[in-house]
């Protein structure tokens, strides 16, 4: 088995903090959200993760390694693929073309999710969704009386169906979506602009290939601040006998209420923590009151009461009742 992860979008709607690091790689609960989404991979697979390729912008070599070294944690091989124009989610993925063979999951990176299934490796192909209030946005699919897909709609104006793609695909063989979106960009068929993943599935269906609805519990978007808060928020809630208070943690006269992750080397003093915090590495914490937020390494808070709020590396925060999203070396201190 394969997983094959596209990320090279900018990120727009979560800046400032793709200002200094790609989405994927921003933390929930302690990880980057790309390892959790492909250990929850790793998890409903029958079969050894033999390779995962990431589809990357200019990333740098630093977030290149530590790609790679999701996938070895794994115990899977880490392929680096360079996406240099977006030019839609057919083409993201062909950027990956060398590794498109056998069985494959194509897991775009924006996304997590719950679920309590084993995959089906014996289907044709597999596309997760879940049932939304507003599926305009998203592509969509459409069910037959065989329980098979029978359509797809990329971003409908109007209702055809409440089921949307989120964004994550199982294929039996990986040649067959190879070829099938090689052709799309060959014959320049592109949908609202871009080649989109979803006509090259039409194409496969055409074909006599079955396509089968795959249901999640829970899907989790990251793709705003207040989403990847909430994001957090459920994952630490479902997760929570994962989490426990690191021994280098420095606590002194303050409470946490679970669940919470703590990173290493954290400092308390005089504060309430919790619940649904993350807190990264070398934080340092006083006299304050925290909720509902991801603090990310190095930071200072002080006589501040903050909730639903992401924080970047090395933030600086003194007073005041705030909900907040800073970047990186942030300085703020409220009148």
């Amino acid at each position: 088995m394969k997983i094959i992860v596209p990320m090279a979008g900018m990120g727009k709607r979560m800046r400032p903090h793709t200002l200094t690091t790609p989405k994927p790689l921003l933390p929930i609960a302690g990880k980057p959200i790309v390892q959790l989404l492909c250990e929850e991979l790793a998890k409903v697979c029958t079969e050894k993760i033999e390779e995962i390729a990431f589809i990357i912008g200019d990333f740098g070599k630093e977030a290149e390694d530590n790609l790679v070294k999701v996938a070895e944690s794994l115990g899977a091989k880490g392929s680096i693929y360079h996406q240099h124009e977006a030019l839609g989610t057919a083409h993201a993925v062909l950027c990956a073309k060398e590794s498109l063979s056998g069985k494959v999951i194509v897991a775009f990176a924006d996304t997590l999710f719950k679920a309590d299934f084993e995959m089906d490796e014996a289907k044709d192909a597999v596309i997760w969704v879940q049932k939304i209030d507003d599926p305009s946005a998203f592509g969509v699919v459409k069910i037959a009386d065989d329980g098979t897909i029978s359509d797809f709609v990329e971003k409908p104006k109007e209702f055809v169906s409440d089921l949307a793609i989120i964004g994550i695909y199982y294929f039996k063989d990986g040649e067959n979506l190879k070829n099938e979106l090689q052709y799309l960009l060959d014959n320049e068929i592109k949908d609202k602009g871009e080649y989109q993943i979803t006509n090259g599935l039409e194409n496969m269906k055409n074909k006599g290939l079955k396509i089968y609805p795959g249901e999640v519990i829970e899907w989790l978007d990251c793709g705003n601040k207040d989403a990847t808060v909430h994001t957090n928020t459920r994952w630490l809630e479902l997760h929570k006998d994962n989490y426990s208070e690191p021994s280098s943690l420095k606590l002194v006269n303050s409470e946490i209420i679970q669940p919470c992750f703590i990173g290493e080397n954290v400092e308390i003093h005089n504060s309430k923590i919790g619940p649904h915090v993350s807190i990264g590495n070398n934080t340092k914490i006083s006299n304050s009151e925290i909720s509902a937020s991801i603090i990310q390494t190095n930071a200072v808070l002080q006589n501040t009461k903050l909730s639903n709020s992401m924080l970047g590396n090395f933030v600086q925060v003194n007073g005041g009742e705030l909900e907040l999203s800073l970047g990186d070396y942030s300085v703020i201190s409220p009148k």
